[in-house]
């Protein structure tokens, strides 16, 4: 039977205070261990309790917590290293033999460490993962093949920790999401990378799970979009292992772009049969990320190219990255007007990317040299959705027709033109996939003068400007991007609502007022 709420609570305070006794248990047993050989068992224990916690499913805090510390120090006073002389010669001496067996040890304690990333609560596992990399710290400081004074960065034991965060069969995105805190350190960051390409084949990038974990351990990885200011900062970054470092010896920005172009391009030829998530990911990584970076941008029009038929999200993204090739590549894409004519739906106004089809929507059609009846043909079928659009997306829409309108004076007739008094009569063809084939500026906007009729005034407000004269200047449409439902309708509630005093009587001191009711019914000391 479950506990009821009152016996719940002694319940939980007498396994609060178990584990502390054990964990006050575990750190005796790390101290006497500490002081001296003669307790070198208490290691042994402190191993097979913390194989017991995994077990038995109990908490491994305390365990990772005690093991961090004892190897940590073990590492500094260098007491599992070995000197030349012990390692080209067969010393059967009990100091070396003990050395032998606390390096045994390590590697037990290592591997039940990084098996406890896979935990299923994710605070355990993440605190076996920042565990890790705390003992891959100290033992890049202190190595244990060369006992001098010379820092090595611990590739293999970052190998396998990554192995542990690209998982196939569930998301590491909370694991992920703490390994960004290690991206400061730029050797870290230069070892990661030059890891990647030996983490991921096509037969595990085909699974999903994995794609997306590989995915997002990508994006935890600090390139950013500017080269330059990741150059100036090597001077400034700090380094995992060394303490004193200028970074220089161990950050590369060549061979770091080298393996970030050899990773990229090998996914590049594994797109077949993607997923849509992991497609979607994949191009919201190339273009925050990665493409900056690539050396021949060019290689990726054909994959830009099969995304922009895929629909939705996904074809959103290759606009923009197709975008990006032609604005600083040059390359051609003759029907990029129809494919951006043919995102504008209303499965749009449901999608998260809705704000960056409007940028780029405003961006391509900026140019004042465009045909009118292309850009007419985009301002009725803005105005059609408008009707059906959400509040503060019809403001955009409004905002943005207005701004095409300035932008193509001769556009002005569908301002002027005789509204159809049915919309079966509108010759506007909402159907037409070719833009210039939509007889647009046969039309007017009468959809834009019903909208002055709408019910949320901040919609009417904005569709007035087409019976006002026209302003000087566009609007500027990044201030309504970022704006939601919310904030209008608190808009229009300040617009008619005051702000009135809680107190009928203004308090002259900590009292009460004399003729208040609360005082005579309460007495207050």
């Amino acid at each position: 039977m479950m506990a009821t709420a009152p016996e719940a609570a002694p319940a939980m305070a007498n396994l609060s205070i178990l584990r502390a006794q054990i964990s006050k248990e575990l750190r005796a047993k790390a101290n006497e261990f500490l002081n001296s050989r003669r307790n070198a068992n208490n290691l042994v224990d402190i191993i097979d309790h913390f194989k017991l916690c995994i077990e038995q499913k109990q908490t491994i805090a305390s365990a990772l917590l005690t093991l961090e510390v004892v190897f940590v120090e073990l590492l500094k006073r260098r007491e599992m290293c070995f000197d030349c002389a012990q390692a080209k010669t067969k010393d059967n001496s009990a100091d070396t033999k003990y050395r032998q067996w606390l390096r045994q040890r390590f590697e037990e304690a290592l591997q039940l460490i990084l098996n406890s990333i896979e935990h299923e609560k994710v605070t355990e596992a993440t605190q076996a993962l920042v565990t890790s990399m705390k003992l891959l710290a100290a033992e890049g400081k202190y190595p244990l093949d060369k006992p001098n004074d010379l820092c090595m960065f611990p590739k293999q034991r970052l190998r396998n920790i990554l192995q542990k965060l690209l998982l196939s069969t569930k998301s590491q995105s909370a694991l992920l999401h703490r390994f960004k805190e290690y991206a400061e350190y730029l050797d870290f960051v230069f070892y990661s990378w030059k890891l990647m390409y030996q983490l991921v084949s096509r037969i595990t990038f085909a699974n999903e799970m994995f794609a997306c974990n590989y995915l997002e351990l990508i994006n935890a990885l600090p390139v950013t979009n500017d080269l330059h200011e990741e150059r100036k900062l090597l001077c400034e970054a700090q380094s995992i292992v060394e303490e004193d470092s200028t970074q220089r010896e161990c950050f590369d920005y060549a061979q770091t772009r080298k393996c970030i172009n050899k990773v990229w391009l090998c996914l590049m030829q594994w797109t077949d049969g993607i997923s849509e998530p992991v497609h979607r990911q994949m191009l919201i990584i190339l273009l925050e990320r990665v493409l900056p970076h690539l050396e021949k941008p060019i290689l990726l029009t054909d994959f830009l190219m099969d995304s922009l038929d895929c629909g939705g999200p996904v074809s959103l993204l290759a606009l923009q990255g197709i975008f990006t090739l032609i604005q600083k590549h040059n390359i051609t894409y003759p029907n990029i007007y129809e494919k951006l004519y043919s995102m504008f739906e209303p499965e749009i106004f449901h999608t998260k990317f809705k704000a960056r089809l409007f940028y780029l929507a405003d961006i391509f059609l900026s140019s004042t040299h465009l045909p009118e009846n292309l850009v007419a043909a985009f301002v009725k079928r803005l105005a059609r959705l408008s009707l059906i659009a959400p509040p503060q997306d019809a403001i955009i829409i409004l905002h943005f027709i207005g701004n095409l309108i300035l932008r193509h004076s001769g556009l002005k007739r569908l301002i002027c033109a005789q509204a159809p008094i049915e919309v079966s009569r509108d010759p506007f063809i909402m159907e037409e996939r070719e833009p210039t084939k939509s007889n647009a500026l046969e039309s007017s906007l009468w959809e834009v003068v019903s909208l002055q009729k709408h019910a949320i005034p901040a919609v009417a407000s904005a569709a007035r400007f087409i019976s006002q004269p026209l302003p000087a200047t566009e609007w500027d449409l990044s201030s309504v991007l970022e704006v939601k439902e919310d904030d209008i309708f608190d808009q229009e509630i300040s617009k008619k609502s005051k702000q009135y005093a809680l107190a009928f009587e203004r308090p002259q001191s900590l009292y009460l007022a004399h003729d208040d009711k609360v005082k005579q019914y309460w007495k207050l000391f």
